[in-house]
Order: C-alpha cells, then structure tokens, then sequence
C-alpha cells in the first residue's frame, strides 16, 4: 500500500484526488489550512493536519515517516483573491517559501518524490504564437495584469522543485494545468478580485430556464480544458511510473471552441422539450484566451491520456452533483464569497 501525503488537500483537486487514491488502494494523509474539508476527511478515516505550509513550525505537526510520495496542491491564486485581500508578498510567502518547506520536509524524511501542481499561466505569452504549447517551449511570463504575481511564484516555485531535484536527489514531477472543470469551483470566482458567475455556469444556468444561450465575438475561439477525474488519474500515474520526472502538459489536447461549449450544454440541460436557442452577438468582445496544449510526453512517459471529452464531462458533473457527496467544495466556495460580501459591506 503506497503512502501519499497531500498538501492542499481539502481544496477542489485535493478532495478529489483524495478519494480516488483511496478507491485505488493507497494510505493517505491529508494537509490543509483553517480546517479545510477537516470533516471530510474524518468520515473517510483519513488523517489530517492543520499545517500553514508557509509556517516552516507547523510542519512539526506532521509524521516523521518516508512516504512514497508527497503532492503539492497548495497555493495562493487569483480565482480566491479578492480585491480588499490582494497582496502581492502573499503570493510569493504561499507558493515559494511555502514550496521550500514542502521540499526540505520531503528531505528530512526522505520521501521518494514530489508531485507539483501548476497553473499554464507563465506561458501566456505564447498563447497567441503557437497552435500547440509543448513542455519543451518554455515560458512566457505576462508581467502585468492578475496573473503576474501568481505566475511569477509559481515559476519559482517550480524551479525550486527543479532545483532540489538536481542537487538532492529529490524526483520531482511537475503538472501544468489549464483551467480544471468539475463539480464545487467552476459556478464563481474572483476576477480582477470582483466574484463573477463564469460564464460556464452562465450557459448552465441558461439553459435550464430555457433563456438563449448568447455568445459574445467570435463563437469559433476556444481553449484547451481539461477533466479533473482526469487530472486526478494523471497525479496517479505520476506517483506509480518509476521513470517520470520534469515537467507534463496536463490536458485534453483539444481546442473547445464557445460554439461546441454552447451547443452540447444547451442539448444536455434545456429545461424543456423545444429546440435550444443559441445566439451569437459579434459586437461584444468575449476576451477569451486562446491556447492548447500537446500532450503526447504525458502520453508517451506516464501511460496517461484524457477519458472525458467535453459531453461525458457535463454529464458526469451533473452525476456528482445529485450524488452531493463533495457538497462541502460548494459550500466552501458560497462561505467565501459570503464573508467578502459581508466584509465589503
């Protein structure tokens, strides 16, 4: 039975990963802050840790025993920023110091490897230069705008990880995400730090009350998405294949388009029996990033690749939402927006 130690353990991809792991037989042992998701994981019987991972003390709190791998989910991002809470030395206190505490605890205990997880956002200066983003292009920092200070220490935070690879010893296997769709996140966020609706669940929503589903600019720009099953399958096969290390495009591979997003969420959530609208009103701008990435190193090196297209992905999420056996993500995320509401106020 593997032992995984995660960090970041009672946020969206930690929760799920958590239970996957579980269903496949490993040990786990959960980390997070404030209490996040403390209760899930009692029910599961899994062990768990109030540890501020930029709080090199609070690591003291954690077992002394090898485990066969750590993962690092834990960071500061702008979807959970809000404005009044925007400091840019939170960033680089949460995602670079607290990476350099998670590296020296994996040393002291001398834990196999390290699975990282990050963002695709330090290659957006590529975004609009190249059809396909390989692990091996590099990095394009956009050095303005809510992503700069994120990206920067996150980019830091992976070098470090390189870094204690090359002079330690220490394995370090890096996954680079695009956004990750599931249930408990993708309904609002913090943009700019204002809280949105995305305009996913805008379409959702739409869609059941049987109102056209309207898309702005051009409906043939997409992005490259991706599963979270499907990201938590690929955290699996990181921590199971001997030989990986370096850095994974994390991906579907393919370019969802806004007219393909639109046409299946209105064919599988029209709240009626008529045909659904869809409309397109070209002279708003829809501002969205275009990028996908190759994913074929994943491929080729982890023995991993998507199973959910878009369609089986919805339906899927429909699923986890009846079975609301990960209702708290939600109810984390309503907390959240309710307490700036209140504070704004």
């Amino acid at each position: 039975m593997k032992k995984v130690l995660i960090f970041g353990a009672g946020g969206f991809i930690g929760t799920y990963l958590c239970q996957h792991l579980l269903d496949n037989g490993y040990s786990v042992t959960a980390c997070d802050y404030h209490g996040t998701g403390k209760d899930f994981f009692a029910k599961k019987g899994v062990p768990y840790f109030d540890v501020d991972i930029a709080e090199e003390k609070d690591f003291d709190k954690l077992p002394n025993i090898s485990f066969d791998a750590v993962v690092h989910l834990a960071a500061t991002q702008p979807a959970n920023v809000s404005q009044k809470a925007y400091n840019p030395k939170n960033y680089i206190t949460v995602n670079v110091i607290g990476t350099l505490n998670i590296l020296d605890y994996c040393l002291k205990n001398h834990c196999a490897r390290i699975i990282y997880a990050t963002s695709h956002r330090n290659t957006q200066g590529m975004w609009e230069q190249k059809d396909m983003i390989a692990e091996d292009d590099g990095r394009a920092i956009k050095y303005s705008g809510q992503y700069a200070m994120f990206s920067i220490s996150e980019t830091a935070a992976q070098d470090c990880v390189l870094h204690y690879q090359a002079e330690y010893g220490l394995r370090g296997i890096i996954l680079r995400l695009p956004p990750v769709y599931g249930y408990g996140p993708h309904m609002e966020i913090f943009m700019n730090g204002k809280p949105i609706k995305t305009g996913f669940q805008v379409f959702i929503d739409n869609a059941m009350a049987c109102k056209p589903l309207v898309i702005w600019g051009d409906a043939g720009k997409g992005r490259d998405i991706v599963y979270v099953k499907d990201v938590v399958d690929a955290f699996q096969k990181a921590i199971e294949q001997p030989s990986a290390k370096g850095l994974y495009n994390i991906s579907s591979g393919h370019k969802l388009t806004l007219q393909e997003e639109a046409e299946i969420i209105a064919e599988l959530f029209w709240g009626d029996d008529g045909k659904p609208v869809i409309e397109n009103d070209r002279e708003k701008p829809n501002n969205i990033d275009e990028f996908v990435y190759d994913i074929k190193k994943a491929e080729r090196e982890l023995g991993w690749k998507p199973k959910y297209d878009f369609r089986a992905m919805l339906i899927d999420i429909a699923k986890e939402g009846q079975d609301k056996r990960f209702s708290f993500l939600l109810d984390k995320r309503h907390k959240m927006f309710e307490d700036d509401k209140q504070e704004t106020e």
